[in-house]
């Protein structure tokens, strides 16, 4: 088991059964030399920098009982994701239906829109339509591709490859 896969194992009795969840780990730096980890958690409601707080103190005092890294001297770091980290999880996705993403999928098109629904197996964005200055619509009439979907559209999770909410100071 890497240690990854560990911490993860250690951080399951503080997750409040399961209303608080794991977005990311990462342990990044080398044995001898300071080892730095990251754990970004969330949960429906959001999570405080208090929840946050506690759970580190109470992590990082079990990982130095237990020697985790050896004699290795580790910073620990939990926090929750930003607003500029991607959506992994359907259970973030719900919570930012209404606001404005930008979503990446696995072709390598972009869709950009409001987050209109979000259903087990996938999200419905409206989609915004293109706005093109003339000479490109001029261009694109020339050429017989297809046009991006507008509207309420429904895109599989499993066609995402990433997704980011668009901050907007409107």
């Amino acid at each position: 088991m890497d240690d990854k896969a560990k911490i993860t194992e250690l951080l399951q009795p503080y997750l409040n059964n399961d209303q608080l969840y794991i977005v990311d780990v990462q342990v990044v730096g080398r044995q001898g030399g300071r080892i730095k980890v990251t754990i970004l958690l969330d949960s429906d409601a959001g999570i405080t920098i208090d929840e946050c707080a506690n759970i580190s103190r109470k992590l990082g005092t079990q990982m130095d009982e237990m020697n985790f890294f050896g004699e290795a001297p580790f910073t620990l770091e939990v926090s929750s994701p930003g607003v500029d980290y991607p959506l992994t999880f359907p259970r973030q996705f719900v919570r930012n239906v209404g606001r404005q993403l930008l979503v990446t999928l696995n072709e390598g098109t972009t869709r950009k829109g409001k987050l209109e629904s979000v259903a087990d197996d996938h999200i419905v964005l409206d989609i915004e339509p293109e706005k093109k200055s003339k000479s490109k619509k001029k261009k694109d009439a020339d050429l017989t591709t297809e046009a991006p979907p507008v509207g309420p559209t429904p895109i599989a999770f499993g066609e995402i490859k990433k997704a980011n909410v668009e901050v907007s100071f409107k």
